[in-house]
């Protein structure tokens, strides 16, 4: 990992600490799972947000503004508002996906859930994103939370990633080892 990458998780994961034990000993942890979900989406949803945190250009008051507006438009509850408010004045909320994904992972681990990333050909059933579920749960013996992104270059197969544990059984993979077999004999 590089320097600044780890000193912007370090930044996170300390916002990330603080804010979910506040959460927790004020019992507000629904709370904080529906703020995530919301800030999660914002970020997904605007490019134009993004740009903005990240922006050593735009002013910390006006970070801290525009962060504020956002906020309080989400509906987030006030120990997030004011933690965002914090991050403003701070010239700290460049780190926000990172505080929104290490957030995620503290919820998931205290109902007992792990997130499996899975990358499939084509998008996953119901029925079958059960049944994958089902199956890494009994591998792993904890809930497991489906992530799903579809690549259609993988032209059929998944690919897997739980934890540090990843299992690629696309057709992709398998001709491109294939093709590595066959250059090895010729």
């Amino acid at each position: 990992m590089s320097e600044p990458a780890s000193i912007s998780l370090g930044i996170a994961q300390r916002y990330a600490l603080a804010l979910f034990e506040l959460s927790k000993d004020a019992g507000a942890l629904k709370a904080l799972e529906s703020d995530v979900d919301a800030l999660a989406e914002a970020l997904k949803g605007s490019a134009d947000l993004v740009a903005m945190i990240g922006s050593p250009v735009v002013s910390r008051e006006d970070q801290t503004r525009a962060m504020g507006a956002v906020a309080r438009a989400l509906g987030l509850s006030t120990l997030m508002q004011n933690t965002l408010a914090l991050m403003g004045q701070k010239r700290r909320l460049f780190v926000l996906p990172q505080l929104v994904a290490d957030l995620r992972d503290r919820l998931a681990a205290e109902r007992g859930e792990v997130t499996a990333d899975v990358t499939s050909a084509s998008r996953l059933s119901a029925a079958q994103a059960r049944k994958l579920a089902e199956v890494l749960k009994a591998k792993v013996g904890k809930d497991v939370k489906l992530n799903t992104t579809v690549d259609e270059s993988l032209i059929g197969g998944l690919i897997v990633k739980l934890g540090s544990t990843m299992i690629d059984t696309s057709v992709k993979a398998k001709l491109a080892s294939l093709q590595n077999a066959m250059k090895e004999v010729g």
